[in-house]
């Protein structure tokens, strides 16, 4: 069976040269020193009344293909602040997702809240490319690095600023993202190796994440029962893209989930 993280991964390396090529990174560095200060992300979270709430901007995905248009990601980011979502994804990938850094600029200009580079990352490169685009986080999918460079990675967005958010899908993965020690750690319900999706993977990891660190539940959000359900399992922070980018209604949408999770950690209390 083909292993679709790895074909991504392919594509990401072959873009990302193409991009070092046309800015070197010494030029790419330099730009840093124009760059507003990484926003705080976890202070940013705790201010959320229940559950924050991550929303993201989304225009197709490998498993469903196209999902909407969005030509103005900005217009809906700054929707997606208006509900009060505490953080803005942004998907960047080009060839799978239809993202680009040009979305994220223009999502980093419209909003005050974090934002999110959620992209494949495999090269010191994309990390600095984060903060110099102005992403206040940057992914780590830990199945996609190794040990060495997954820790040198999350290392080099710390000394950037940014809080690195760890991605997991297995016990083990999550054991290797433990031993970071990190702030932020992610369980994504979709094997990105298949593409499947199982919310059970997000219940069954979720309890397993010391307190201290912020879990975030990805994938498997349908609508407001899922994001009570990862609530209830123990997510401090949920994020949603399919279900809201193809809603229609994203102000409204992350309102009702906000509602919805405010309510599930009431009765948790």
């Amino acid at each position: 069976m083909a292993n679709v993280l790895d074909e991504i991964i392919e594509g990401v390396r072959e873009d990302l040269e193409a991009r070092r090529a046309t800015l070197p990174v010494g030029r790419l560095e330099a730009h840093l020193a124009h760059v507003a200060p990484a926003l705080d992300v976890l202070s940013a979270f705790r201010a959320a009344p229940g559950v924050a709430v991550i929303s993201e901007v989304k225009r197709r995905s490998p498993s469903k293909g196209h999902l909407a248009e969005i030509p103005e990601p900005a217009a809906l980011a700054a929707a997606y602040e208006a509900g009060g979502a505490s953080a803005i994804s942004v998907l960047t990938e080009q060839r799978r997702f239809s993202g680009s850094l040009a979305d994220l600029d223009a999502v980093r200009a419209a909003v005050r809240v974090p934002v999110l580079r959620k992209d494949f990352v495999v090269d010191p490169y994309q990390v600095t490319e984060a903060r110099a685009h102005g992403a206040d986080l940057v992914l780590l999918i830990v199945a996609g690095l190794d040990n060495v460079l997954l820790r040198d990675l999350h290392s080099q967005a710390l000394e950037l600023g940014m809080t690195p958010l760890v991605e997991v899908h297995a016990p083990d993965e999550l054991d290797r993202a433990l031993a970071l020690d990190p702030v932020l750690v992610g369980v994504n319900a979709r094997n990105l190796k298949t593409l499947e999706v199982d919310p059970r993977t997000v219940h069954d990891l979720l309890p397993r994440i010391p307190d201290g660190v912020v879990s975030v539940a990805e994938s498997g959000v349908t609508g407001v029962q899922d994001v009570v359900s990862y609530v209830r399992s123990g997510a401090d922070a949920v994020l949603v893209g399919e279900a809201l980018v193809t809603g229609g209604r994203p102000i409204e949408a992350v309102r009702e989930f906000i509602a919805a999770a405010t309510a599930a950690r009431s009765e948790q209390e």
